[in-house]
């Protein structure tokens, strides 16, 4: 048993280092917050946030309604409440959930109460899923500033609602605009996405940095 222990000593340092590496990984999940946006078809809601810096993931998925895993079919029957959204992983050290909100608005029309874009239904509508206080009072104020800078014509649609449940949309949707790039751009273009929001924010904006 005494050679077994001497033999094992050489594992001690990598042990440690092991033990580190895991408490390490532990705490790197504490730097990321995630928010949750609804702003119409959601390949290219993603697309959007993809491109953000600071951005670690952006997922397809439905949320808001009450339906327990809805697949693509239920939720496009508008029958479930849930709207075709997408949850936001971001490393808030690196770019901020307000930030994050003026990419959103830039990439919707906020005025449309039926829909976005093309595609119209309650699935289709547009809302910030907030999941604290504190994202709830920025979402506010932020919705507030737009109304009020008068860039916008009309009154603003988009919803703020708290977070419920986020069911990830299937595989084939994730990346959609990366695994299909000439469908994808068919899809957009057709659906007149990039000419209505140049006409309601002008030319396309980087997106934002700290």
């Amino acid at each position: 048993m005494l050679k077994l222990f001497k033999a094992a000593g050489w594992l001690t340092p990598l042990l440690a280092l092991a033990a580190l590496a895991a408490a390490r990984a532990q705490t790197l999940p504490e730097r990321i917050s995630v928010a949750v946006f609804a702003g119409g078809c959601f390949w290219c809601v993603e697309e959007a946030f993809e491109v953000v810096p600071g951005v670690v993931r952006a997922v397809s998925g439905y949320t808001g309604g009450t339906t327990i895993d809805p697949t693509y079919e239920q939720v496009s029957s508008k029958t479930t409440g849930h709207f075709e959204s997408v949850q936001v992983s971001f490393d808030a050290s690196k770019v901020s959930y307000a930030q994050l909100l003026d990419w959103f608005w830039r990439n919707i029309d906020p005025v449309d109460a039926k829909g976005q874009f093309c595609d119209k239904g309650s699935s289709y509508r547009s809302a910030i899923f907030y999941s604290n206080d504190q994202q709830k009072q920025i979402a506010e104020a932020s919705k507030r500033a737009l109304q009020a800078s008068g860039r916008i014509k009309g009154e603003i649609a988009t919803l703020i609602l708290p977070a419920g449940p986020f069911y990830p949309a299937e595989e084939y949707h994730q990346g959609y605009a990366k695994k299909n790039p000439f469908k994808y751009q068919y899809y957009k273009q057709g659906c007149g996405r990039p000419q209505r929001l140049e006409q309601i924010w002008g030319p396309p904006a980087p997106p934002p940095t700290q």
